[in-house]
């Protein structure tokens, strides 16, 4: 876990934390591509976006070698007459091979993986803005540490940004990483004292994650924010965008916001 900034500074309105993959960065062409790759690797069979949204819908496939791994063996890998599951210590090589294309713990530079391939869907001022209104923030987020780390100070220029990340804790919707982030960032105990603390994700799990916070601390004030990826947010998906948003109110979603740009406009005073 990253060192988050002091807690003498004064005390924030409200907490914003977020995701990374679909909320910071679009990650269609890089690790839901490694998805796809490392299924096709095993099986010959590509899943398409629609069969991926579907078992992240489930709200317990938030780690992506998991993923990879399960929709494997739901196309009948493992079972009579067919290959034999993956280890999960070989897939995650083949995943992590398609993702980075290099040493996930080498030189960034060094990286030819779809890692390169990853649209920013915001920029640094829009932390700056954050700050400007008086709200602190961090990031929770189920990615490797070195590929979280590179897109928040490599390529937004963050300086120590508050993170836990994949190995820091234990994978959403397990709400330990978004609450012990939290707890750290409000620089006292949680509670009814406490600012609001709102969580930006983009999927079930993430939604999930509040909800289990929530049902642990119940005397703090909690709030899922919540934003469809970017592979949905054209016009042609409205369709598949409206199934995913209605799953994501199901889940328990307070708010969803167009894009992660609008989080801007969130006034924490209107709920």
């Amino acid at each position: 876990m990253d060192t988050p900034r002091p807690s003498d500074t004064p005390a924030p309105r409200s907490l914003l934390l977020f995701d990374i993959d679909g909320v910071i960065r679009d990650v269609g062409g890089s690790y839901r591509r490694a998805i796809v790759e490392t299924v096709n690797h095993y099986s010959g069979w590509r899943p398409e976006s629609a069969t991926i949204d579907s078992l992240k819908a489930e709200g317990c496939w938030n780690n992506d070698w998991k993923a990879s791994l399960e929709l494997l063996r739901r196309r009948g890998i493992g079972q009579q007459h067919q290959a034999s599951l993956p280890a999960f210590e070989d897939l995650v090589e083949i995943f992590n091979s398609f993702y980075f294309g290099g040493d996930p713990e080498g030189d960034p530079s060094s990286w030819r993986g779809f890692i390169r391939d990853e649209p920013l869907l915001v920029n640094p001022e829009f932390f700056e803005t954050l700050d400007q209104k008086g709200c602190r923030w961090g990031f929770v987020s189920g990615a490797e540490p070195p590929s979280a780390r590179f897109v928040l100070e490599t390529r937004l220029g963050l300086v120590h940004p508050p993170l836990i990340a994949m190995g820091d804790a234990p994978d959403k919707p397990d709400p330990e990483g978004l609450i012990r982030m939290a707890s750290t960032l409000v620089g006292s105990s949680l509670g009814s004292d406490a600012p609001l603390i709102a969580y930006l994700g983009d999927t079930v799990a993430d939604v999930k994650t509040v909800t289990r916070a929530r049902e642990q601390v119940p005397q703090q004030r909690w709030m899922s924010l919540a934003v469809v990826p970017p592979h949905l947010q054209s016009p042609e998906q409205s369709e598949a965008r409206a199934h995913y948003e209605a799953n994501l109110r199901a889940a328990g979603a307070e708010v969803i916001f167009p894009d992660t740009q609008a989080a801007l406009n969130w006034d924490p005073n209107q709920i």
